[in-house]
């Protein structure tokens, strides 16, 4: 299943969750409680995913798990550096940041897909880091991915 669809349906339930959180709790807190959760769920991906190699895996070994996010056209990736020790790509096209805000979820898409990225690491490798300063579901033209390995 293309992980445009996997993150549709999730969403699909959290944005009804997130209603009865926020009307109960409040914004603010409905949104700690969400960026948790999705980052834990994140986490367990990472470790699923780092299970298939029978060693620490690497930027190249993430790199080549991209095709899972882009399947159906869902990201337009452009590649700045690819080293064994840096990754750097744009994502100039992000069909997630539209169908969360055609979902109505827009409030919440960053805590619901780019809260993952880092997060993944976490699980994925000891390794590995990820910094990034803008996304396009919080309004910039491009999502810059930086991850690097730890010294």
């Amino acid at each position: 299943m293309p992980m445009i669809e996997k993150r549709r349906i999730e969403a699909e339930i959290t944005g009804e969750i997130y209603d009865v959180l926020k009307e109960r709790h409040g914004k603010e807190e409905a949104q700690e409680i969400i960026r948790i959760s999705v980052a834990n769920s994140a986490i367990t991906q990472g470790r699923e995913f780092k299970a298939k190699y029978d060693h620490e895996p690497t930027l190249a070994d993430l790199a080549a798990n991209h095709h899972l996010w882009d399947m159906d056209n869902a990201l337009e990736r452009t590649y700045l550096q690819e080293t064994d020790t840096a990754l750097d790509y744009n994502i100039t096209r992000c069909e997630y940041a539209r169908m969360y805000r055609d979902m109505g979820l827009g409030e919440i898409g960053h805590l619901l897909s780019c809260n993952r990225d880092g997060s993944f690491c976490i699980g994925f490798s000891d390794n590995i880091e990820l910094t990034r300063t803008q996304t396009i579901m919080e309004g910039a033209d491009h999502c810059d991915f930086r991850y690097r390995l730890k010294p």
